[in-house]
């Protein structure tokens, strides 16, 4: 269940949960129903009309998690703040030009030893790219959160942060079907839900963390993206065969 706040939380309804609608009225309001209030109306999903950023319905990007083949490069991004810090993993099957969400790293209040932790645990050899706003940007403790997180190991480079443009790349991937998110990730797919503009056209800058780290990932991710050195997977192949023979 998504948390919006301390207090708060996402419940949805569809008609799969409901017993007084059957097949046939179901597909009569269906076809009555705009493309993109579908989502809204049979799964319970909340639609922002013309107000989302994406006006692309969740089930069109939404996928079930696979193996991503090592061959295929991989990068994340990061956006950080002290009451909500998000790290979005990417996997770029490069003979489609789809990029894959696979990973999400969602967490508030914690310091920058903790996030950068939890980052190099799915792969410290995975690139990664960060808000360059971050550089004039400090938590509770003063320090500069790019420096910290390089120093903690973490191998970051710094993101093109042109808010419309990168919106525009994100939506032409999303709409031509080169945008896929594993449905595990369930903060990013909460976030995208409510992604919106107000009614003077501006983004809503609440609880769109995972979706600035997803432009970031676009925009600037892909290219950086690499994949694991066949050195470094043997290495992990065997580590993963001696921890099953002890029993781990």
């Amino acid at each position: 269940m998504p948390q919006i706040t301390e207090s708060r939380y996402m419940v949805m309804c569809g008609w799969d949960d409901v017993p007084h609608l059957d097949e046939k009225t179901k597909r009569e309001i269906l076809e009555a129903t705009p493309s993109h209030l579908r989502d809204a109306r049979s799964k319970g999903l909340p639609s922002l009309g013309a107000g989302a950023i994406y006006p692309v319905p969740e089930s069109d990007i939404i996928c079930d998690p696979f193996k991503i083949p090592a061959y295929w490069p991989r990068a994340y991004a990061l956006d950080v703040g002290w009451n909500k810090t998000a790290a979005l993993w990417g996997a770029h099957d490069r003979e489609t030009d789809t990029l894959y969400i696979y990973s999400e790293h969602y967490r508030g209040q914690a310091e920058a030893s903790v996030h950068a932790a939890a980052i190099k645990a799915r792969g410290d050899w995975i690139p990664g790219v960060i808000d360059p706003a971050s550089r004039g940007r400090n938590q509770h403790d003063g320090q500069q959160l790019i420096v910290s997180y390089r120093d903690l190991g973490l191998k970051l480079n710094l993101a093109e942060n042109s808010v419309e443009s990168g919106l525009d790349k994100v939506f032409m991937r999303l709409s031509t079907g080169r945008l896929k998110v594993f449905k595990n990730c369930g903060n990013t797919l909460a976030e995208y839900r409510i992604y919106r503009r107000d009614e003077n056209g501006k983004i809503v800058k609440a609880h769109d963390h995972a979706m600035d780290a997803l432009r970031y990932l676009i925009v600037s991710g892909i290219s950086v993206a690499k994949v694991q050195p066949v050195a470094q997977r043997m290495q992990d192949s065997t580590s993963v065969i001696s921890d099953m023979r002890a029993g781990y």
